[in-house]
């Protein structure tokens, strides 16, 4: 417990044992006999050393019985999962068509939105040309003269 390099050793003590006291064995008692078809209330049982334990039976829960389950045919099994795929692949196939339907109104929004802006592209042509009573303006006086004036 302590160091050996210190020089502290721990006081002697006074041992004492103490030695177990051995039980006296009981006088041997009378073995109740089991009943045939049931545990009685109360059970002895006689050790080999001619000890007696008596004690409570524990009556053991039992597990219910395990009712039979009714036998489920092949054909049975084979047409409800027929049912649910089936089920599974016309939800499918609504599902498909929804797509469609709905790729199919975004190619018309499409085409629709690019004819308005071709054709708004078209009238602010036309509009704009329309106010001139020709349609290019040339002045012929500025023509000639810059004509007769070589700028090199």
């Amino acid at each position: 417990m302590f160091p050996e390099n210190t020089g502290h050793r721990p006081a002697e003590q006074a041992v004492t044992l103490h030695h177990p006291t051995p039980i006296a064995p009981y006088p041997a008692a009378p073995v109740v006999p089991v009943q045939r078809g049931g545990v009685p209330s109360v059970a002895s049982i006689v050790l080999p050393d001619g000890r007696v334990i008596t004690g409570y039976a524990i009556d053991h829960t039992r597990p219910e019985p395990v009712t039979a389950k009714p036998v489920v045919s092949r054909a049975a099994v084979n047409i409800a999962l027929g049912g649910i795929g089936f089920a599974a692949v016309c939800g499918g196939l609504l599902l498909l068509t929804t797509f469609i339907a709905a790729l199919a109104a975004l190619v018309q929004q499409l085409i629709i939105l690019a004819a308005v802006i071709l054709g708004g592209f078209i009238a602010v042509q036309v509009l704009t040309t329309g106010r001139h009573n020709s349609g290019t303006t040339v002045n012929i006086r500025k023509a000639v003269i810059k004509r007769n004036h070589f700028h090199g």
